[in-house]
């Protein structure tokens, strides 16, 4: 925990300190990757919460911000403290899947919301209080796969990382792929921190694919395509939405030009058609956040820090006219919220939860992009 982090951010929204007798406030708990191999993720959400306003439905916001370190075990104690301590309303994060499937935990238990940062998938009975801001992936999966098809890919190796975020795209794309007729060649796997995948590239060229998909998040995602790259490997690259910030360019320079991957309409969402209901919430994050951080600063994740605000500004004050902040009965009226309320458009698509759908995405959460000259490519 960066207790200093906390105290920057509280002073940038002009958040005063509020006693445990302040029960109309609203306390919201964040965890996120602010520094370690998952902080090019936290970071730009940790930013994004300094454009939030101070009050929702004109109760006042308190937010409480951890910093977990890229460490699952960093992210149950904070979730824990949070509850037992701060007694939060709602709970946000964290940057990366393990982490943030590890706060799902505390959450069902104490009966408090989490609006997950990253794309977790729980089993039945254990993220009855999550719900995912982040697109599924079995949903990118699926675009993704459909884009090998009008590439003409027969074949495809997979370099992904070792952790959660990497089963959980191999347990999504592997039967969709072999449905589609793509045989898979190899599979080899990395952690984060790793400063080499040498070994691992080698095996996926020996193994003759016509592309390769690299399963990755932020800047942690450039290695292996520009290794790819080095050892001469000349087919398709894709990389999934966990790769899409302007970071991987810029770390991957002309080692991951050509790229192609899923994304949220966020990252192109000037080229958006203006009747595309995320164009509105889309363009008003770009302009707030390259403002304040400058152009071409925006990220997939950080957006999520800003598609809970506008979740919460939908259901706030559905919740309020059943209970006060501070309460169970609050905590309760916020879920049923979620679970209720219909086309809520955020800067990564429009969301329809309900008690059986957690997800809540469907088409409008994705565009296609590739990298080209440095830039990101729209494609049809």
């Amino acid at each position: 925990m960066q207790w200093n982090q906390i105290g920057k951010i509280a002073a940038s929204l002009g958040l005063a300190a509020c006693s445990q007798a302040c029960l109309a406030d609203i306390t919201v708990g964040v965890v996120l990757a602010q520094t370690g191999p998952l902080s090019s993720l936290g970071i730009p959400q940790t930013n994004t919460l300094t454009l939030w306003p101070d009050s929702i439905g004109g109760e006042k916001i308190k937010l409480v911000v951890f910093d977990d370190a890229s460490d699952t075990t960093g992210a149950l104690k904070d979730t824990q403290r949070l509850i037992t301590e701060n007694h939060v309303d709602i709970l946000l994060g964290s940057s990366g899947v393990p982490a943030a499937m590890a706060m799902a935990g505390p959450a069902t238990e104490n009966k408090v919301v989490q609006l997950a940062f990253a794309p977790v998938e729980l089993p039945p009975g254990k993220g009855d209080w999550t719900f995912n801001l982040p697109q599924p992936v079995s949903k990118m999966a699926d675009a993704l796969v459909t884009r090998m098809k009008q590439d003409k890919i027969k074949s495809i190796g997979l370099l992904g990382f070792s952790e959660s975020y990497g089963q959980a795209w191999i347990n999504a794309f592997k039967p969709k792929a072999e449905a589609a007729g793509i045989k898979i060649t190899a599979v080899e796997r990395y952690s984060p921190p790793d400063t080499s995948v040498t070994a691992q590239a080698i095996k996926i060229i020996a193994s003759k694919p016509d592309a390769v998909l690299v399963i990755g998040a932020g800047t942690a995602a450039a290695l292996p395509q520009m290794t790819l790259r080095e050892r001469g490997y000349s087919g398709l690259i894709y990389q999934t939405h966990g790769a899409a910030s302007k970071d991987l360019i810029r770390i991957g320079g002309k080692g991951v030009e050509g790229a192609i991957m899923p994304a949220g309409p966020l990252m192109v969402a000037e080229l958006l058609d203006d009747s595309n209901p995320v164009k509105k919430p889309g363009l008003q994050y770009v302009n707030a956040y390259e403002k304040k951080y400058g152009v071409d600063t925006r990220t997939q994740f950080g957006a999520h820090a800003y598609d809970a605000l506008l979740v919460l500004q939908r259901i706030v004050p559905v919740a309020l006219k059943k209970a006060k902040p501070g309460t169970p009965e609050f905590r309760l009226a916020l879920k049923d919220a979620l679970e209720s309320e219909k086309e809520i458009a955020v800067s990564h698509g429009v969301l329809n939860y309900s008690p059986q759908n957690h997800v809540g995405f469907d088409q409008r959460a994705y565009v296609m992009l590739r990298i080209k000259n440095g830039k990101w490519e729209l494609l049809k």
